[in-house]
């Protein structure tokens, strides 16, 4: 008898359509390898419907808040479903962007592994701070605690798909771009804006077992992969495995970059103990990775990163997914 999957989609979150169009993907995937699949929407009868079927595995594409959190995954903790991808104290650690120093600074000093990550320096300054405690009126203290000044980035420091990201070339459009990462989030990352190759690096395993699959190229017509980049196909070109002659004019100078690059990202999903599968957004500067964010909940679409890059090693997406299944089944929830 083949298991039961439950493909726990929609949600409220922001990101909802996203969700449900990687539920749909996942879902034939799931079916093409033989499984029966129980698609649900994350709404208010989520746990009387998972209590009633009783999956063998929960597969999650739920992004944003409860998503990425860890609400979800605790809820499957505590309701005794083993699922595929990070436990809970993992995600709601990688939820926060800011924590990426403080994981790859404390995975250091346990480590003898070389460090190979760098991150963009900055600040995060929460909602209340900035409206009930007069941070805004020191907004123009930012260039300098952020190294280089202007240009910033100003992000909502939780959440994904680019929404809310704003490149602030001065202070004049500082203060707007603030408000409109707080109507996303709770607390805005300020940080340094780093130009050069937009690279994602999908990694798949555990532990010393993950290994990184062929970084995506990232590479947008007009401004940068914002929000309205990653919906509209025409606005976007991606390059999977990444081109060698973005990285260098000399083909052994270029290997040894994506080598490093690929690197980087391990030291970050091995640094949170992100576990089954994730993804790595960074940018090449010309002389190291910068790494913005790990994502423990790849999207799934048939035009998400992921995907692509398990195209690229050779990998359906049938074939991983069977596998993440499988090796979630014998694990137990928490």
């Amino acid at each position: 008898m083949s298991l039961k999957v439950a493909v726990l989609m929609g949600g409220k979150s922001f990101e909802r359509e996203i969700s449900l169009r990687s539920g749909k993907n996942v879902c034939e995937a799931l079916e093409a390898a033989g499984y029966k699949v129980v698609p649900l929407d994350a709404n208010n009868e989520l746990v009387p419907t998972l209590r009633r079927e009783r999956p063998d595995v929960a597969f999650t594409t739920l992004y944003g808040k409860q998503g990425e959190d860890g609400t979800i995954q605790s809820l499957l903790e505590f309701l005794g479903i083993p699922f595929v991808g990070s436990p809970a104290h993992v995600c709601h650690r990688a939820w926060n962007k800011d924590s990426l120093h403080s994981a790859l600074e404390n995975y250091r000093f346990m480590s003898d592994d070389d460090p190979i990550a760098s991150w963009p320096q900055g600040v995060y300054i929460t909602r209340d701070a900035l409206t009930t405690m007069g941070a805004a009126t020191a907004l123009e203290l930012v260039p300098d605690r952020v190294i280089g000044g202007y240009p910033v980035a100003v992000k909502p420091a939780h959440g994904g798909s680019a929404l809310g990201i704003h490149k602030v070339e001065r202070h004049e459009d500082l203060g707007e771009a603030v408000l409109d990462a707080l109507s996303y989030d709770d607390a805005v990352n300020i940080e340094q804006w780093i130009d050069g190759v937009e690279l994602s690096v999908s990694i798949l395993g555990t532990g010393w077992d993950a290994h990184a699959l062929p970084p995506v190229e990232i590479v947008a017509r007009e401004g940068f992969y914002d929000a309205e980049a990653r919906m509209k196909d025409d606005l976007v070109e991606f390059f999977c495995p990444v081109r060698l002659e973005s990285l260098s004019p000399d083909p052994a100078t270029a290997e040894s970059i994506r080598t490093e690059v690929e690197r980087a990202a391990l030291e970050v999903y091995r640094a949170y103990g992100v576990r089954d599968f994730g993804r790595v957004d960074m940018v090449w500067d010309g002389a190291q990775a910068r790494c913005f964010e790990i994502d423990v909940s790849p999207g799934m679409t048939k035009r998400s990163l992921f995907p692509m890059a398990c195209e690229a090693a050779g990998l359906s997406l049938p074939s991983v997914l069977d596998a993440l299944v499988q090796q979630a089944e014998g694990r137990t929830a928490f």
